[in-house]
């Protein structure tokens, strides 16, 4: 499967995680998920492989969307429902390799993956 990190080019962190993985020799697919927002189906992968049942734990709460679509009562479903329809959403960088993925904040929990 490779390695698959959710990007924002403009995101600093982003950009830090991209170097530490080029630095390892680490080819990764890019995914600018802005540009083309994930589908539930694969938030709820992303999920399972954070090991995490809260979407809200992968959501970036302090964007305005979040306030102004009063998400902070909404359920499970209705989160996933938001991120697919506002991908700014989404906490970044996500990186997927070999059946884990880490929120990579600070960037280099992107380590973990490949210990």
């Amino acid at each position: 499967m490779g390695t698959r990190v959710y990007f924002n080019p403009s995101c600093s962190k982003c950009r830090t995680v991209q170097g530490i993985l080029s630095d390892k020799g680490v080819e990764a697919e890019y995914v600018r998920y802005l540009d083309a927002a994930p589908t539930r189906e694969t938030l709820v992968e992303v999920m399972r492989l954070l090991g995490i049942d809260d979407p809200r734990r992968m959501m970036r709460t302090g964007e305005a969307v979040y306030a102004d679509l009063g998400l902070a009562s909404v359920s499970p479903d209705g989160l996933l429902d938001a991120m697919v329809a506002n991908p700014v959403l989404i906490e970044r960088p996500i990186v997927v390799h070999d059946g884990k993925a880490v929120i990579a904040r600070p960037a280099e929990r992107v380590l973990s993956l490949f210990e």
